[in-house]
């Protein structure tokens, strides 16, 4: 697994994720959202987890901080370990302590995150108090702080205001003055960009790297936009119907993608260097994703791939190393 691949001479990373697997109770069966999927993020890194809807790298994420209602879902297998230490079966209290404080998290949509009755002051206040022992007066003053750290104007009168008075970027911003309250050392953004304009989307992008290089921390950012991955990533996880397909450094992952699925996800990226002077037909992936209550046996994107054979259908493909850090679960590759 790529995850746990031998790291000669290397510390432990912050956050490795080995073989996990999540499956969630349906009155049809259980779906295999997450599937024996190994993820490491090192102290410091901005990791790019990719994918299409439903291919399991939200529930990934969530699993991570045990966000996942249980049940119906649950942990039937893999580890994760935050700086050596299991987090799978810690009762719900030690997981509290985890939460905000060490891992931070922003979600897709603030609007439905933040509390509509309370001040968004109050909810930061909240996590201060909760996690670093805060009084009131000093908690509400470190909120204010941290709405002028993300670049909200007025930070001492707009602590006072309720989410419905921001826009959908400055609640976005609120979300993650949150998240970095405590000075957690990694930040997990689930599509933190999906719901905002373009030009808000690149404001926020711009402010959680200059937030990283400040608090000095990991990110890892679940995305199914390959724009945003060219724009942030270090590393680049892959995942299609709840497995890791490729994983490797951005810059090789868009030279030299190795994956059928990968290639494919980059040809459908409109290229800008191209449309002025071709006309270009944006490629799509043919098929559908496999049903996750019964997926099929041997590779998952076997009945899409141009490439498949027969050998593809009857065996699951392992992640092999074919160049230094570029894994790829594909036997033509």
């Amino acid at each position: 697994m790529a995850a746990t691949a031998p790291r000669q001479g290397l510390p432990p990373r912050l956050l490795e994720i080995d073989g996990l697997k999540v499956h969630f109770r349906t009155d049809d069966g259980w779906v295999r959202a997450v599937d024996g999927v190994s993820i490491g993020i090192d102290r410091g890194e901005t990791v790019c987890v990719v994918g299409e809807s439903g291919c399991g790298k939200t529930v990934t994420a969530m699993t991570v901080l045990k966000l996942i209602a249980m049940p119906p879902g649950r942990i039937v297998g893999g580890s994760i370990l935050w700086q050596g230490r299991d987090l799978v079966p810690l009762a719900p209290a030690e997981m509290q302590s985890i939460r905000s404080k060490e891992i931070g998290i922003v979600f897709q949509e603030p609007m439905t995150s933040l509390n509509p009755v309370y001040t968004v002051g109050e909810q930061i206040a909240e996590t201060l108090r909760q996690h670093e022992g805060l009084g009131r007066r000093a908690a509400l003053d470190r909120a204010a702080e941290m709405l002028r750290l993300v670049k909200i104007p007025n930070p001492q009168r707009r602590v006072h205001d309720y989410p419905h008075q921001f826009s959908g970027g400055m609640r976005q911003r609120v979300m993650i003055a949150m998240a970095l309250a405590c000075g957690p050392k990694l930040l997990i953004a689930d599509e933190p960009t999906t719901a905002l304009d373009v030009t808000i989307q690149a404001q926020i992008l711009d402010l959680m790297a200059e937030m990283k290089e400040r608090l000095s921390m990991a990110v890892m950012l679940i995305t199914h936009a390959m724009g945003v991955v060219a724009e942030t990533a270090q590393r680049v996880v892959v995942m299609y119907a709840g497995k890791v397909v490729e994983e490797a450094p951005v810059g090789a992952l868009f030279a030299n993608p190795r994956h059928p699925y990968t290639q494919g996800l980059i040809r459908s990226i409109p290229r800008i260097d191209r449309a002025a002077t071709h006309k270009v037909r944006l490629e799509a992936i043919p098929g559908t994703v496999p049903s996750l209550l019964n997926p099929p046996p041997g590779c998952r994107f076997a009945a899409r791939c141009r490439h498949a054979t027969e050998a593809c259908r009857e065996a699951e493909p392992p992640l092999r190393e074919l160049a230094p850090g570029h894994f790829v679960a594909c036997i033509h590759a």
